[in-house]
């Protein structure tokens, strides 16, 4: 899924497994998706968490990934929590998404901006003038001088 696991000791993540960075709308702005995988049986409480954890982290989108299809409270709490809004893009990201470990290997991907980078991560390196910089030559091994 191209995200990267939270560090730190099991529990202190506070149910966040995963984050994925993206470029946000300013240059040097990034915004993040938090990634909570759930291996039994989910219900709306744990989308209720998710919603909870995507305002506490400030974080643009938030993906619950489980075993199980979602129930039919649990798709009303994800589409209640509104949407993300990229102006880079144009378009609207659900807040919160359902994926399903099912919907994952049949290529369904996260609903959300492009990761790639558009060139407001990084300075580039004025280029060098070459003034100034000697090369000298090191003797090859045998050779006397």
């Amino acid at each position: 899924m191209g995200a990267r696991p939270v560090e730190g000791k099991k529990g202190a993540d506070k149910g966040i497994d995963g984050k994925i960075v993206f470029q946000g709308d300013g240059a040097g702005k990034f915004e993040s998706v938090i990634l909570s995988v759930k291996a039994g049986h989910v219900t709306a409480n744990h989308v209720r968490d998710l919603r909870g954890m995507v305002e506490r982290e400030k974080a643009a989108i938030g993906v619950l990934i489980s075993m199980e299809d979602p129930t039919k409270p649990m798709q009303t709490e994800a589409v209640t929590a509104g949407f993300y809004e990229s102006k880079m893009w144009n378009k609207k990201y659900p807040k919160i998404q359902l994926l399903t470990v099912a919907d994952l290997l049949a290529g369904k991907q996260i609903d959300m901006p492009p990761v790639r980078q558009v060139g407001a991560t990084f300075k580039k390196a004025p280029k060098a003038s070459g003034k100034g910089t000697e090369t000298g030559e090191l003797p090859l091994q045998g050779d006397s001088e």
